[in-house]
């Protein structure tokens, strides 16, 4: 039995929708639906936006479509990799969820590619 993990869910959150609110909010919902199973496995479920949402939002942006959101949802997601022991990729097309996997590579953190790939804790 290995330690818990703490594996970053990545996979598409704005990419596709044209801005639609409610389309990336269907994305964030299909990222958490991955949450539980590795909850389940004995992990801890981190997922960019969870973070990144809350800061934009307190740095006074209007939400995910404003201007500030490249300064916050792309860096939150690298800083996040400092800490994470694993990557979850979702699939679908995802500039930042292929950056993250990038980065989670050159600096040795393992990704999967399914949920049935992680290891149980």
């Amino acid at each position: 039995m290995s330690r818990p993990l703490l594996i970053l869910i990545a996979g598409p959150y704005a990419s596709g929708t044209d801005g639609d609110p409610a389309r990336m909010a269907a994305n964030l919902r299909r990222l958490e639906e991955a949450a539980w199973p590795i909850f389940r496995a004995g992990h801890v479920p981190m997922i960019g936006e969870w973070v990144a949402l809350p800061v934009l939002a307190n740095a006074g942006a209007s939400g995910p479509n404003d201007a500030l959101a490249s300064e916050v949802l792309y860096p939150t997601a690298e800083r996040l990799l400092q800490h994470c022991d694993a990557v979850l990729r979702l699939p679908g097309a995802s500039r930042g969820a292929d950056r993250d996997v990038e980065i989670a590579r050159e600096r040795g953190i393992p990704v999967y590619a399914s949920i049935e790939e992680i290891p149980t804790a």
